[in-house]
């Protein structure tokens, strides 16, 4: 899920005093040479074109300068038809094959990043995502104009940051047969204020973490264990992590708005998220049983924020951001209809399987067409 540019333009976000402090911390080594990436199983762009790639299977973060800085100001569309086939070419594999695991847009260039594996005829059920079934190991550039090539980590400058205690490799998903949790070590990032945020899952007792390190990395990596009351399921969980989330400022408090699967929005103060506590989240929504939320972003309308959900099976959501700040207590009973509490509208969009923000006019998404086709397809925010 997730995540670019949508999410520097949340303002008001200060960063965390974290409980380990980070002034002091020896910085992480940069290197240059190639990165030992397992899974590249998230996407996310920081400063000055530094892509960050969360690696579950090797429980890390590497960021990566690739010096793809040169700004593009045009607020245009981009299109790209059949972009599995197209990657297919380029990789001598059958488009049946090709597997898009997340997508990121360079907020500078616009360039379009997409991690990639040759694992999709593994893919054969509804429940499954693509890190459950392949781990992707191929990171290409599509460019405003959808030319598309290879980026080569042979030789790149990086630093590397290794998250404490990730999920164990040997604990399996509670309902996904043979599924490891270790492929939801890292589920969504974001960078905000300094702060590289990284939710997943860790080897704790209550799994369902969020860690922060300032960037760039030093040696201090806080942790905290989330808790949650899922309204559909009518019980608490610590076993599940966040799918999507954004940095939000409410009632002048610095936040984290979160969505998880079936679907709970939850906010987090970012001040509670100190390093080895644990802490519960307040439900102020749930939007639906059976749905995965892919990604989320924050765009404005009319000089007012608002929130825009892509999920697996539902239409796009739009959330008032206001609506959440004056949302009265929290969700600590199980909804009938599995929906309640902060309102939302929809918009069209089937088949959608990423999103993020393009540029100032733009969101740019991977949907699958009644056809079959997966294409790059670009949405003007004014239809939202």
């Amino acid at each position: 899920m997730k995540r670019g540019l949508a999410r520097g333009l949340v303002h008001g976000l200060i960063s965390c005093a974290l409980a380990v402090g980070g002034s002091s911390a020896a910085p992480s080594q940069v290197i240059a040479g190639k990165p030992a990436i397992r899974s590249m199983s998230a996407l996310t762009f920081g400063p000055e074109g530094v892509l960050f790639i969360g690696d579950s299977k090797s429980g890390a973060v590497f960021a990566l300068t690739l010096e793809d800085t040169a700004r593009r100001e045009e607020n245009e569309a981009v299109a790209v038809s059949d972009i599995e086939a197209r990657i297919g070419a380029l990789l001598g594999a059958g488009a049946e094959n090709i597997m898009i695991h997340d997508m990121a847009v360079n907020p500078a260039s616009q360039n379009i990043y997409l991690a990639v594996s040759r694992g999709r005829g593994k893919w054969d059920s509804h429940w499954h995502l693509p890190n459950d079934v392949a781990d992707a190991d191929i990171l290409l550039r599509v460019a405003p104009d959808g030319e598309m090539s290879p980026v080569s980590l042979d030789k790149v400058t990086f630093s590397r940051a290794d998250l404490p205690n990730p999920v164990d490799a040997s604990r399996t998903h509670m309902w996904k047969d043979g599924i490891s949790l270790r492929v939801d070590t890292i589920t969504d990032m974001t960078h905000d204020g300094g702060t590289l945020y990284i939710a997943g899952l860790s080897n704790e007792e209550f799994a369902s973490t969020m860690w922060r390190v300032e960037y760039p990395f030093n040696e201090r990596i806080a942790a905290t264990t989330l808790e949650i009351f899922h309204g559909a399921h009518g019980e608490y969980e610590t076993h599940a992590p966040i799918r999507a989330f954004v940095p939000y400022t409410l009632k002048e408090e610095p936040h984290l708005l979160a969505a998880y699967l079936c679907t709970p929005l939850v906010t987090f103060p970012t001040a509670d998220l100190k390093d080895g506590q644990h802490i519960k989240g307040r439900t102020v929504a749930e939007f639906g049983s059976g749905n995965y939320p892919l990604d989320m972003l924050v765009y404005q309308k009319d000089g007012d924020d608002r929130l825009l959900i892509a999920n697996s099976n539902l239409p796009f959501m739009i959330v008032d951001p206001k609506d959440v700040a004056s949302f009265q207590g929290a969700i600590t009973t199980e909804v009938e209809g599995y929906v309640g509490g902060v309102s939302y509208e929809i918009r069209s969009g089937g088949g959608i399987q990423q999103m993020d923000r393009l540029n100032a006019e733009y969101i740019v998404t991977l949907q699958r067409l009644p056809n079959g086709t997966l294409n790059i397809v670009s949405m003007a925010l004014e239809r939202f």
